[in-house]
């Protein structure tokens, strides 16, 4: 197995011998490559840009920071005009604060400097006011700084020219402000992948609505609506279609018309009432992956309808929503442009042993219990059998990676970790 903060998933699974389950990181991998890609871009103002997704690159148009200034509130002045051995009585000749333009140092004295401020042509150097002793109108001196002590220098954090932050890149409060350093009022971001979602099933009802027997409360629907709410996704929620063949062949072509990506739930598996891979086909769409290696999520399908892709998840909760936190989240990422795309990973202990069949990689429902004696955090495996058990997602803290060649898992076994 891989351990990184954004490494592909490796179960280690080979193709089994029927041929009929695809590995999970060969179905990752077939589906990105024949998904489409968003190239379009827009231009945003800055405060505006958080969770989108940088479009070009973006270099620094001037040296950060732009000239010298202090790190410290003190003073300025030339070390070398300290001849001599110390102590050393200097007058102080004025005051400089963050904002003032660089001016000159007077010959023989220093500067009073606050932290920011621009440094006094022919200074090299700030000392602490905490080093300082007063004398009369001056300061003296017991130690002479070096050259450049607590001096910011001009381009420190960045040179003018270099990149600053890579097309691609997702951008949060730490990108916003440093583009902000760098002057920028508007930025180049990817536009909205366009996300189609509906759910498939005769039987749900919206949640909240009277129950009828025989019905559910359409669970995924509220999981994928919050999941696709990002601010580089534009969702269109197509509600709920019933189990009917003609129903879900109009209900798939009209969804693919407008969107780069349909996402539904249900109907992929090999019931009687499984209709959507049939429907795909007959709204005049392909598939490319039918059936994933992996646990929960078997069902699991992908095709393109027309221009769009079409993720397939399955109708169990779980399945649905470890589907497409696994495999669903990185071909929508990869289709909107976003780099270094992957789940973020970390290391557990298993915190009891657990059974587990060889054959598919399982993403088993984990919540942390602590840390052992090294510091690394131990895991409670729940239940493997859970895909409807959407009361038991809402517990785990993440999802603990089988492999798919291994057995039971004993305890204290280090496993892959996915947090939520």
């Amino acid at each position: 197995m891989h351990l990184g903060t954004t490494d592909p998933i490796h179960c280690g699974c080979a193709r089994d011998s029927t041929g009929d389950l695809m590995p999970v990181d060969e179905a990752l991998n077939r589906a990105i490559g024949a998904a489409g890609r968003i190239t379009a871009a827009e231009s945003v103002p800055l405060v505006e840009a958080t969770g989108r997704i940088l479009a070009a690159p973006v270099s620094a148009s001037r040296p950060m920071p732009p000239f010298d200034a202090s790190a410290m509130d003190g003073y300025a002045l030339r070390s070398a005009a300290l001849a001599g051995d110390g102590p050393w009585e200097i007058p102080v000749a004025g005051r400089v604060r963050a904002g003032d333009p660089p001016g000159p140092l007077p010959a023989g004295a220093a500067l009073r400097i606050l932290t920011g401020a621009p440094l006094p042509l022919g200074a090299d150097a700030v000392v602490p006011q905490e080093q300082v002793g007063a004398r009369g109108a001056g300061l003296r001196l017991r130690f002479r700084p070096r050259p450049g002590a607590h001096v910011r220098r001009a381009g420190s954090d960045l040179a003018e020219g270099v990149e600053l932050l890579p097309a691609g890149r997702l951008i949060g409060p730490r990108e916003v402000g440093a583009l902000a350093a760098a002057g920028l009022r508007r930025v180049e971001v990817r536009r909205r992948l366009e996300v189609a979602l509906l759910r498939t099933g005769s039987e749900l009802t919206p949640p909240g609505a009277p129950l009828d027997p025989g019905r559910i409360w359409d669970s995924n629907g509220a999981t994928l609506l919050s999941l696709l709410s990002l601010p580089w996704i534009r969702l269109q929620d197509r509600g709920t279609v019933p189990d009917d063949p003609a129903e879900l062949r109009r209900a798939l072509a009209a969804a693919a018309e407008g969107a780069d990506l349909v996402v539904t739930t249900g109907g992929v598996s090999v019931g009687d009432e499984d209709h959507l891979p049939r429907a795909v086909t007959e709204a005049g769409g392909r598939i490319l992956v039918n059936s994933v290696a992996m646990k929960p999520g078997k069902p699991l399908t992908f095709g393109q309808i027309g221009r769009a892709s079409w993720i397939g998840l399955p109708g169990n909760p779980v399945a649905a929503f470890v589907g497409w936190t696994v495999v669903g989240a990185r071909i929508a990422e990869a289709m909107a442009g976003l780099a270094g795309t992957g789940p973020r990973k970390a290391i557990v202990r298993s915190a009891a042993p657990a059974a587990h069949r060889p054959g598919r990689c399982e993403f088993r429902l984990a919540r942390l219990v602590g840390y052992d004696a090294h510091g690394v955090q131990v895991a409670e495996l729940l239940p493997g059998e859970t895909s409807y058990r959407v009361a038991l997602l809402a517990r785990a803290d993440g999802l603990a990676l089988i492999p798919a060649e291994a057995g039971a898992v004993p305890e204290g076994t280090l496993l892959e970790f996915l947090p939520f």
